[in-house]
């Protein structure tokens, strides 16, 4: 499979540079105004995921429910478990803004577009790939918070967590209950220009990631930290999606699934979201100054995740036909 780079991703590198040479303009107080244009900026990202989201599409996967059980337990418990353990493991030699960062990567929803496609190009089953990827993401808006809660206050970072549900409510539920509301109106002028929705979804995002990192370079939390904090997150990334992998596809051979159902559950169950999980981040841990160190390790895992699943969708995909 001939590779070719992704702008996105580049685009994430070009931001955190960006943040690093000139932080001021989007660091707390700075001329972008990070605190309204954050929010408007996530608010327009779950508007076009609503007016995009289909719920025939939806429909179609809704009966095969020990595929559905066993994705969102993945995603849900078995990831959550396995930040306790890494972070454990981890101990002292990694910052708490780290281990923070480690574990909101385990307790993040899954991707949807990557995971479908992943899953139509290997020949899966694709409707419930769909159903899973879209469950998971609104299951993620209250499971997410809930989970870092329960570890923030265990390390003694506790913070009200009614703020926190009432943010993600406004400024993600809304706008995704607006967006599908306007469906009917907006559904085929978003078919027709889906091109252009991802364009925004995603500079959009490179915009909050630029913020993100605008605090933690310019108040010193990356002092001291280079290629071996890299390392450590990117051997951690690894370890964590083969583990889930191997463990997603002995429990689909072991519950009988079929091959179709047996490839979604590993693509949607082993994948964790950055469209999403920037935004939340930026909401969960509003003011935090290390954001930046927090968002790290989802952003060293979505490449990964993109890379060894693009493969594996290729290799999969070329299977005679059964």
């Amino acid at each position: 499979m001939k590779f070719k780079p992704d702008w996105f991703l580049l685009g994430m590198v070009a931001a955190t540079t960006l943040a690093w040479a000139y932080p001021a303009p989007g660091a707390s107080g700075g001329w972008l105004h990070p605190e309204l244009l954050t929010k408007a900026g996530i608010a327009l990202i779950f508007f076009l995921h609503g007016v995009a989201l289909s719920f025939a599409a939806l429909k179609a996967g809704t009966l095969r429910w020990p595929l559905h059980l066993l994705v969102q337990t993945s995603t849900f418990l078995l990831f959550p478990l396995l930040g306790f353990a890494l972070n454990a493991a981890l101990g002292d030699r990694v910052t708490p803004e780290l281990k923070i960062g480690l574990f909101y990567l385990c307790a993040l929803p899954s991707t949807v577009s990557s995971s479908v496609a992943m899953t139509a190009a290997a020949r899966g089953n694709v409707a419930g790939a769909v159903f899973n990827a879209t469950l998971s993401s609104l299951l993620g808006v209250f499971l997410t918070p809930l989970w870092m809660a329960f570890v923030l206050k265990t390390s003694g970072q506790a913070q009200p967590l009614g703020p926190v549900i009432w943010d993600l409510v406004r400024w993600l539920v809304l706008p995704l209950v607006v967006g599908q509301a306007c469906r009917p109106m907006l559904g085929a002028w978003a078919g027709r220009n889906k091109r252009f929705i991802n364009l925004a979804d995603r500079g959009t995002i490179l915009l909050l990631v630029y913020t993100s990192f605008c605090d933690s370079f310019r108040t010193g939390v990356w002092a001291g930290h280079g290629f071996g904090t890299i390392g450590i997150v990117l051997a951690s990334a690894l370890g964590l999606f083969a583990l889930v992998m191997t463990v997603m596809a002995s429990a689909a051979n072991a519950l009988g699934f079929a091959r179709e159902d047996k490839i979604a559950a590993m693509f949607c169950g082993s994948k964790k979201t950055l469209a999403s999980g920037v935004p939340m981040a930026k909401l969960i841990f509003a003011g935090h100054p290390g954001l930046g160190m927090i968002l790290l390790p989802i952003m060293i895992y979505h490449p990964l995740q993109l890379v060894i699943c693009g493969w594996l969708a290729g290799r999969w995909g070329r299977r005679p036909a059964d």
